[in-house]
């Protein structure tokens, strides 16, 4: 039995329409990889990239550096996801290379001090506007996981779920 992965554009019915997730994420690396390259932006991650345990290490590349590395990157995807509508390879490449993206980024909600006070009042968790931002990561991390889970052949998603 041969296996395959799956393009969304090559689909039927509504897996079909995932395609449309494909092409909105890959406008939303674009627009985030772009944005890494502004003085604004790079002063606004240090923040979250400083505290990060799993990408603290970027430091060493100096304010830019960092920005411009985690720009870089989300291009990539963008390339990765946008070619694959053509390869379906390339597509749960791009896709599992997002859910990372977003896992990390969603981490700055909890080590990036501020961010959000725990408590045990009426309002358990509070965020200010920069939690806020971050929160909406976790559609994302999802956008990008049904996107790999759409990539990966039949088989392998049969053999998960039996």
């Amino acid at each position: 039995m041969k296996t395959t992965f799956n393009v969304a554009e090559k689909g039927d019915g509504s897996y079909r329409l995932l395609a449309i997730l494909r092409w909105v994420m890959v406008v939303i690396f674009v627009s985030f990889g772009i944005q890494k390259f502004t003085l604004q932006s790079a002063q606004s991650i240090v923040q979250f990239i400083s505290n990060s345990p799993f990408i603290s290490w970027l430091s060493v590349f100096g304010l830019r550096g960092e920005a411009y590395f985690l720009g870089a990157a989300e291009l990539l995807i963008a390339a990765l996801l946008a070619a694959g509508a053509f390869s379906p390879i390339l597509s749960a490449a791009g896709s599992l290379m997002g859910v990372v993206t977003f896992a990390i980024t969603w981490s700055f909600f909890f080590t990036t001090p501020g961010v959000v006070k725990w408590s045990l009042s009426a309002d358990p968790i509070a965020w200010n506007l920069t939690g806020e931002f971050i929160f909406k990561d976790i559609v994302l991390l999802g956008v990008c996981a049904v996107l790999f889970l759409a990539s990966l052949p039949r088989s392998a998603i049969r053999s998960r779920t039996a």
